[in-house]
């Protein structure tokens, strides 16, 4: 068990799910400039935490098929020792973010990585990912894409921190 006068780094690790697509083809699509099509992840304790279709995960950092991120925030750092913080996410997995409760729009692994890091180290994500769903939704192509994109989830691999897969 750490102790607990210890202080631990928290990043956010950011990928793009576009692969770039995103950057190109927004314009046209959306009608405005999209930087990416964000997926993140906060990485304390040696292991990167997410949230996707089947709840809460964890890998070792850049262990997910989606390679190394795109970016890395340097969130600052926690004194929340890896039990606490694993007490946590076990009641995060049982309520708020359990995998029948994921949402591409609503209630996804940026909604997760941003409550998490708040709960570390008090500080929010960038809204420039946090504001995405809302700037998709916004346009007419949005709208007529999400009753497909609400039906989606998204795993990018990893270990269910409850033991399932």
């Amino acid at each position: 068990m750490a102790q607990s006068n210890s202080s631990f780094p928290v990043k956010l690790y950011i990928y793009d799910l576009s692969r770039g697509m995103a950057r190109q083809l927004s314009p046209a699509m959306l009608g405005r400039q999209l930087d990416g099509i964000w997926h993140t992840g906060v990485v304390v304790h040696g292991k990167e935490f997410f949230f996707g279709g089947p709840g809460i995960n964890h890998c070792p950092p850049s262990g997910t098929i989606l390679g190394d991120p795109d970016s890395v925030v340097e969130l600052g750092s926690t004194e929340v020792n890896e039990d606490l913080f694993m007490e946590y996410l076990d009641s995060l997995a049982e309520s708020t973010y359990s995998g029948d409760r994921y949402n591409v729009f609503e209630h996804n692994c940026n909604t997760f990585s941003n409550d998490v890091a708040q709960f570390l180290t008090g500080r929010k994500i960038p809204s420039y990912i946090t504001d995405l769903p809302s700037e998709i939704l916004s346009t007419p192509f949005g709208q007529a894409l999400r009753p497909l994109l609400d039906s989606m989830a998204i795993n990018p691999g990893g270990n269910n921190i409850t033991g399932q897969r």
